[in-house]
């Protein structure tokens, strides 16, 4: 007799997992018992991209997850320490000859960490299996028929887990808070709770009720926040599989078939979005140094290394003198989430009106990201910031972006209420108004750049990068390498990346962004 344990990352369900029901049928074939394990890490949470309210989010996962096992009979065993030697404990002690668990596109420390198991494993004669994810491929060749590989794994039915589970007698341990991690003090009041019934009760609201002007508010911080499905944390952390919510998606739009309203076109966008949502994660899993390093070597060295400390504290804390730019940093710095557009706005105008470093300000945003997903987060900042050598460079005009978004500053006044008082012609420009001196410096802090002046220069910077016959056949190898394809299914909703030729056109919005669902 042997046992099998089944390692919990971030797949935070029963349902739907493959990782899971593998592990049950190889536990019943070898007439052992299985230990469904999620291993704190003590060094995870210490990382820079780690957040206190990322954590609150998971506990309550797994204190579902651990609710949902019980009821399987195999109760969720959580473990704090680092994870070769929480593996090494509970396989020596409970004769287990195999792991099980997901692939997992994580950051560079949880490759490094994945690395370091997989060699443990082979020496330790353990038998690990990672189950391959739905919609991402390890060891990808190149793009073509990745669409369509994609489309399959997402219409393929849905895995069950056997109903009752034989488990071994362990105390199922404490799963610790915030503090116990270590984690700085991290207030995030309109923070998204965590668990499968948030993730069920969110889909199903969105998908019957708030998201028919999903295609047209989406763009929108304020309306954004009801009309976007808002499941990004739950994909990130699994307590819904992708899958589920393309079949949901498939069958809602079932039932609209032959109606007249909005709802079919917001579902063409979403089902887009989730395409481009592994998309993205293929970019980190085929080339995981994205996390580090510029995609195109020649935007190396381009900004500071060392970033302008008073700037960066300032668009940290939505302190830079740009209204819109200030309300979108607060509002995420207190809720934990913003929609796509405005979350690649503040990227660029760190990127390239403040002239910071991906590298400095990617940080930040992950950890205030309650979604934070690594293989949407680093390919999209290094977009944003123009690092890719084969996407458009999108200055965001961060003056335009507010008057065209929040027309009526209901958005702006609420999170910076020091512009109360702003007449709405002078809102997104507080310096204009005939009252700044009052304001500014005071109440509300001037501008800390000039937006069109520090336009001109970053574009005037990034573009020279571009020039020469060697920039273009770097470029045309990262196309071939991360570009998406028309090749059918999710594919013909991609526009294919691509080196562009130069041209100066800003402010362009970039319709498919996936990060903020």
């Amino acid at each position: 007799m042997a046992n099998v344990l089944v390692w919990f990352k971030r797949d935070l369900r029963v349902q739907d997992n493959p990782a899971l029901a593998l592990a049950a049928a190889r536990a019943a074939a070898l007439n052992g018992a299985l230990l469904p394990l999620y291993i704190v890490e003590p060094d995870a949470w210490a990382q820079p991209d780690a957040s206190a309210r990322q954590w609150r989010f998971i506990a309550e996962c797994l204190d579902t997850l651990r609710t949902d096992l019980a009821a399987l009979s195999a109760p969720l065993i959580v473990r704090h320490g680092p994870a070769i030697d929480t593996l090494q404990t509970l396989c020596t002690t409970h004769k287990i000859t195999e792991i099980l668990s997901h692939e997992e596109t994580g950051n560079l420390w949880s490759y490094a960490r994945d690395r370091a198991v997989a060699a443990w494993a082979r020496d330790a004669g353990i038998a690990w299996k990672e189950v391959p994810q739905m919609g991402v491929q390890r060891r990808l060749r190149g793009r073509e028929g990745w669409a369509k590989t994609r489309d399959q794994a997402m219409r393929m039915a849905q895995v069950d887990t056997a109903p009752a589970l034989r488990a071994l007698p362990l105390d199922p341990g404490a799963i610790p808070d915030a503090r116990a991690l270590g984690l700085p003090f991290d207030p995030c009041p309109g923070r998204q709770k965590g668990g499968r019934a948030m993730a069920l009760s969110t889909l199903g609201s969105f998908l019957t009720e708030r998201g028919q002007d999903y295609r047209r508010a989406m763009s929108s911080p304020l309306d954004g926040a009801t009309a976007c499905s808002r499941l990004s944390p739950h994909l990130a952390f699994g307590t819904l599989s992708p899958r589920e919510a393309v079949h949901a998606l498939a069958a809602r739009r079932a039932e609209l078939k032959g109606t007249r309203t909005g709802w079919l076109g917001s579902l063409k966008s979403f089902e887009a979005r989730l395409a481009w949502r592994d998309h993205f994660m293929q970019k980190l899993e085929d080339q995981p140094s994205i996390e580090t390093r510029c995609l195109h070597t020649a935007y190396e060295g381009l900004r500071p290394t060392t970033p302008d400390a008073t700037r960066l504290h300032a668009w940290e804390q939505g302190e830079t003198g740009i209204p819109f730019v200030d309300a979108c940093m607060r509002s995420l710095n207190a809720t934990g989430w913003l929609n796509f557009r405005m979350r690649a706005m503040l990227v660029a105008v760190a990127s390239y009106h403040l002239w910071l470093d991906w590298r400095a300000t990617g940080p930040h945003l992950a950890r205030q990201f309650t979604d934070y997903e690594p293989g949407i987060h680093w390919p999209q900042v290094q977009m944003q910031s123009g690092t890719t050598g084969m996407n458009t460079i999108r200055i965001y005009n961060p003056v335009k972006q507010g008057t065209d978004q929040d027309p009526t500053g209901a958005f702006t006044r609420t999170w910076c209420p020091e512009l109360r008082g702003v007449p709405d012609t002078h809102l997104q420009t507080p310096w204009t108004w005939d009252g700044a001196g009052q304001l500014l410096g005071k109440r509300y802090p001037a501008p800390i750049v000039d937006v069109k002046d520090a336009a001109r220069a970053a574009r005037d910077r990034v573009w020279a990068v571009r020039r020469g016959d060697a920039f273009r056949t770097q470029a045309a190898q990262i196309v071939e390498k991360h570009a998406s394809r028309k090749d059918g299914g999710a594919g013909r909703h991609f526009v294919n990346d691509r080196a562009p030729k130069p041209r100066r056109k800003t402010d362009k919005p970039d319709g498919q962004l996936s990060l903020g669902l």
